[in-house]
C-alpha cells in the first residue's frame, strides 16, 4: 500500500549541516518550505543528492525548482499531494518524459497513489495523449515500480 504524505505546518526539516541547501534554507523561508516538501516526497537523501553537489550553473535551476515548483506550487493547499501527483503523471505522459515519469511514480506512491491508481492515470492519459506516449509511460512506471519492489517481474 502506498504511503500517504500530508503537508504538516511544522518547521521545515533541517538539511545537513554545512550543506548548500542548509545555507539556502536559512536565507530563504520559501526555499526552506520547498526543501521540506521535496524531502517529504523524495526522502532527504534524494532531495539533497541533486542540490548539494550542484555547481554554480546548476544551482540556479535547483534553487528555482525547490522554491517555485516544490515550495510555491506543491505547497498550495487547494489540491492534496495525491491529486497533484496524478495530474503531474498525466502531464509527463503528454510531454513524453519517461525519466520524469519514473520520478513522479515514486513521488506519487509517497503521496498516496496506489499502483492501480497510477495505472489508471497512465491508461486515461494514453487515450488522450496517444498510444506511443502512453506505452512509454507504462514502461517507465513499470521499471520504477519494479525497482521499488511494488510489482514483480
Amino acid at each position: 500500500m502506498a504511503k500517504k504524505t500530508t503537508r504538516s505546518k511544522s518547521a521545515p526539516a533541517k538539511p545537513k549541516a554545512g550543506s548548500r541547501s542548509q545555507a539556502a534554507a536559512a536565507a530563504s523561508p520559501a526555499f526552506a518550505r520547498g526543501l521540506k516538501i521535496r524531502r517529504e516526497m523524495l526522502g532527504p537523501q534524494f532531495a539533497e543528492a541533486e542540490i548539494d553537489p550542484a555547481g554554480d550553473f546548476m544551482w540556479v535551476l535547483h534553487e528555482w525548482v525547490t522554491t517555485a515548483c516544490f515550495g510555491a506550487m506543491w505547497g498550495r493547499p487547494a489540491l492534496p499531494p495525491k491529486i497533484r501527483s496524478a495530474v503531474t503523471l498525466a502531464i509527463m505522459v503528454a510531454q513524453g518524459r519517461p525519466r520524469e515519469t519514473k520520478f513522479h511514480v515514486k513521488a506519487g506512491l509517497k503521496n498516496g497513489l496506489s499502483k492501480e491508481e497510477i495505472a489508471e492515470v497512465l491508461l486515461h492519459s494514453l487515450v488522450y495523449c496517444g498510444v506511443p506516449r502512453g506505452s512509454e509511460a507504462f514502461r517507465a512506471a513499470d521499471e520504477m515500480l519494479r525497482e521499488l519492489g511494488v510489482v514483480k517481474a
